[in-house]
């Protein structure tokens, strides 16, 4: 019996030896995790109080709040093991193979959910503004997780991968408070070319939204001889915060047009001239 017990002594002490000094390294894990859960919280309020201000739709706000969570307490359950001396490679490997699977099934996914997140980041546009990107022009609509979508200027809703937005260049016009256009006209051979000069530039100027200060004052260019007229360009700027691109445009085409009829300038139509060769004998009537 004395030997029973003994023996039975020689595994226990061991073993509650073992728990002793376990105990004080599962305390501190709960207390690692437990504060992890805490910033976990506090990274989640602060991803949502910027994405909020940025104007972020409400699928990608809650995709990145998890993830800020997620990726949080990932951290701290990782810390967790190694205070409690887990096997954090061999986890991490099993972790980093299931990861290097799903990515390379998922890649496409995997792809505009990276550039979702780059262009969250970088912002190179907010929901509203109107850009022309991947062949498409018209005004952001939302920002998803996988695509970006625009409702063009004709009204379609069009949803365009985020990789290739990302890639992509982007022209952004909200963020252009002026904006340059350009108008081309043609004058009849002949015409007084200062006189065009000074009357384009008067009518011009006279248009709503038009800048004529320095360095955004409009500009007139001869450019060469067309088969019909001598060719020029108008160049002008605008405040778009005073008046669109085309409705600028529109003016400007009524405004000179209106201009040169009243200064007699001619604006020619292509004129071609067929010349025909007489020869003897045609036209003739027997021998």
């Amino acid at each position: 019996m004395d030997g029973i017990n003994a023996q039975i002594d020689s595994y226990l002490d061991p073993l509650i030896q073992r728990i002793i000094l376990f105990l004080p390294k599962l305390a501190a894990a709960i207390v690692i995790f437990l504060f992890t859960l805490w910033i976990a919280a506090f990274v989640a309020r602060m991803i949502e109080g910027a994405a909020k201000r940025r104007q972020v739709d409400s699928e990608t706000l809650l995709l990145l709040t998890r993830l800020g969570r997620w990726g949080t307490i990932l951290f701290g359950v990782l810390w967790a093991l190694e205070t409690v001396d887990g096997n954090i490679t061999g986890f991490l490997a099993g972790l980093g193979l299931v990861g290097f699977t799903i990515g390379f099934a998922l890649q496409d996914i995997a792809k505009n959910f990276v550039a979702g997140i780059m262009l969250l980041v970088q912002q190179p546009f907010n929901v509203g503004d109107v850009i022309a990107v991947a062949g498409f022009e018209g005004t952001i609509e939302h920002i998803y997780v996988r695509a970006t979508a625009i409702r063009t200027i004709d009204g379609l809703y069009v949803l365009i991968p985020n990789a290739d937005v990302y890639i992509n260049p982007i022209t952004n016009y909200t963020k252009a408070s002026r904006r340059r256009l350009r108008l081309q006209v043609g004058v009849a051979y002949g015409s007084d070319l200062e006189q065009v000069t000074r009357v384009a530039l008067d009518a011009i100027r006279q248009a709503p939204g038009v800048l004529a200060i320095e360095p955004w004052q409009p500009q007139v260019v001869f450019q060469g001889f067309g088969g019909s007229s001598i060719d020029l360009t108008l160049f002008y700027w605008i405040d778009v915060a005073e008046i669109s691109f085309l409705a600028a445009q529109d003016q400007g085409v009524k405004r000179i047009d209106a201009a040169f009829a009243q200064a007699g300038i001619e604006i020619p139509y292509p004129v071609v001239t067929i010349k025909g060769l007489d020869r003897p004998g045609e036209g003739a009537i027997g021998g």
